[in-house]
């Protein structure tokens, strides 16, 4: 069979246009008023971690170009804050100032539209929320009115995961949607956020973020309510192994903490209040901290009076306890029964107070 050499070659060109990288197909140009820092970071989540590219910056501008497997949700590190933003492979621009990244303009990306019309049908929700952790100051040593104002947020935090299920049922195929129920499930409980997950379509369910947000409810769910305890051994201030069955018998709560989280020692004075109230009445805790060098976890210890168990392995957020709780925000808590089975997540403020009292009469 004669072929023609006019055909090798144009099948040779092909081959070898097929073999070579993919162009860059999405693309950053930003101007922001305010940026002195000489770099930022451009995160691309891949797989379990992400894709960084260092990018220089010259009076505020900075442009970026990179693949992007499908829409997602990207994220922009600078010296003092991060603007995340949905990203697909297309022309981007971002203007505003870096003092005011609620307030940027971005224009380009389709999902981005989608996900900023979202955030202002639900603005009226927002404001209110915003509005009372304003209060919160000014409520901190008075238990009932900081109750109350617990009760009003959560009654907002209802009123926001009601509007997002119907966003999610309304657009399956979203990567609005897909995102949304991946935020949630950060510190969320597994029943309900495997509901939502089912709401997507197979293809959402199929991207990145959704094979990400698939694994993470597999862990979730191992550490679900309703489930036994994931048993460790870990060491305490000593390097003492200690092993979270021996506690079995008692009420446990499981607290993960570290001393250079703000929000966990602002809350360490409650469980403290909690644990001294209740510790009669066959309650303690049990603290995992989340720190990586043990003499500020033992001066934390120290200044917020902790007479509790606590145990690290000092790996930061690589603890290997966490990680079996599926851990991705501090603070957090599991309240454990006397059989071993998890009960109750997520009990800060008065709310812990509140669940404590009613089994503990």
């Amino acid at each position: 069979m004669k072929i023609h050499t006019k055909t090798m070659l144009t099948a040779a060109l092909l081959a070898a246009a097929c073999n070579q990288p993919k162009a860059p197909s999405a693309s950053i140009t930003a101007e922001l008023t305010g940026l002195k820092d000489a770099v930022v970071f451009v995160s691309v989540p891949v797989a379990d971690s992400a894709k960084t590219d260092t990018v220089p910056v010259k009076d505020g501008k900075f442009t970026w170009t990179g693949n992007i497997t499908g829409p997602q949700k990207i994220y922009i590190g600078t010296s003092t804050r991060y603007i995340d933003l949905f990203m697909e492979n297309s022309a981007v621009q971002i203007k505003g100032n870096i003092d005011s990244i609620d307030q940027l303009v971005i224009t380009g990306s389709t999902t981005q539209d989608a996900w900023k019309a979202y955030e202002n049908s639900i603005s009226d929700i927002t404001k209110q929320e915003d509005a009372l952790y304003g209060r919160y100051e000014e409520v901190k040593n008075n238990d009932t009115a900081q109750a109350a104002l617990e009760a009003e947020l959560e009654a907002l935090r209802l009123q926001r995961r009601s509007r997002n299920k119907a966003y999610i049922a309304a657009h399956p195929e979203s990567a609005v949607s897909v995102s949304m129920v991946a935020d949630m499930a950060v510190m969320g409980e597994y029943a309900p956020l495997d509901s939502l997950f089912r709401l997507l379509t197979p293809a959402a369910q199929q991207t990145a973020t959704g094979k990400r947000l698939a694994a993470r409810l597999a862990i979730l769910k191992k550490s679900a309510i309703g489930q036994p305890m994931l048993d460790f051994t870990q060491g305490d201030v000593d390097g003492k192994p200690v092993r979270l069955s021996d506690f079995k018998g008692k009420y446990v709560l499981l607290d993960f903490w570290a001393s250079w989280c703000g929000p966990c020692r602002a809350e360490n004075p409650n469980v403290l209040k909690a644990y001294n109230k209740f510790k009669d009445k066959n309650f303690t805790v049990v603290g995992v901290s989340l720190d990586d060098k043990a003499d500020k976890w033992k001066e934390a210890i120290k200044q917020d009076g902790m007479p509790w168990m606590q145990v690290s392995d000092l790996k930061g957020f690589r603890n290997e306890v966490a990680q079996q709780y599926g851990i991705q925000a501090i603070p957090c808590s599991f309240l454990i029964d006397p059989q071993g089975i998890i009960i109750a997540k997520e009990l800060r403020g008065t709310k812990l107070h509140t669940q404590l009292a009613e089994i503990l009469k």
